[in-house]
């Protein structure tokens, strides 16, 4: 039952979210704020996250290329797939839930215990239109972030590949032109965005409706994590089955 009370709550934050709107000016102020706390502090582990992983993928392609039969150039394609299909959006979004979500959680939550949003109420101000809307503006940049990844996963991967002794840099590169799709970098940015707003609504929840002292504050901070990354995996699951099957 306190699951189905859970789901609810969810639906109807988001529902007050859009709701009664704090002036331009003061969300302006707050979106930009948002946008340097969640997107632009992130993009110095996510470079440096994407360029090992990617650097990992090319090499175990390579080590696992038995078969004197099979070219080289499919160290590249591998890499690309990995990389544009799963790693970018989906893996650097668990990470994200981690470091993202938890802020989130953790700066609401604090706000909760401190009675601060209590006093945005009393003052007449939509706390959730206040608190979680720059959020979720913010987190529509992500997609930029991901391009990011996705750049420097690839460039891992012909880093290591090509310096490794593992392909040449021209295979590698027709690796990556080899049956290239671009409705899936569609798919890959659809995910993105859905994930983007998980990033954004469910840790604001968890934040905005905890309970108790600092300790709960640890504890939602927690849960949001555990939240956020299984709804992100569920998600993808849903879209991949649809966009891809």
């Amino acid at each position: 039952m306190k699951y189905l009370q859970d789901i609810g709550s969810y639906f109807l934050m988001i529902k007050k979210v859009f709701g009664s709107f704090t002036k331009t000016s003061v969300l302006r102020h707050l979106i930009f704020k948002d946008i340097n706390d969640l997107i632009i502090s992130s993009l110095a582990i996510v470079s440096f996250i994407s360029f090992f992983v990617g650097g990992v993928v090319a090499i175990q392609t390579a080590l696992n290329m038995d078969n004197p039969i099979i070219p080289d150039s499919l160290i590249g394609f591998a890499t690309r797939q990995s990389v544009i299909l799963e790693f970018a959006p989906t893996f650097m979004s668990i990470i994200m839930a981690g470091k993202v979500g938890s802020f989130i959680t953790s700066s609401i939550g604090s706000m909760r215990v401190t009675e601060q949003i209590d006093a945005l109420e009393v003052m007449g101000i939509n706390s959730l239109n206040y608190l979680v809307f720059p959020k979720i503006v913010a987190l529509m940049f992500y997609p930029f972030v991901i391009v990011l990844s996705m750049f420097l996963g690839i460039l891992g991967g012909w880093v290591a590949g090509v310096y490794g002794g593992f392909t040449s840099s021209s295979d590698f590169i027709a690796g990556l032109q080899e049956d290239f799709i671009p409705y899936q970098l569609f798919y890959a940015f659809f995910k993105t965005t859905v994930f983007a707003f998980i990033l954004a609504t469910v840790p604001s929840w968890q934040g905005f409706y905890m309970k108790g002292g600092a300790l709960e504050v640890g504890k939602a901070s927690t849960n949001s994590f555990v939240w956020t990354s299984v709804l992100i995996i569920a998600a993808n699951y849903i879209i991949t089955q649809l966009m891809l099957s």
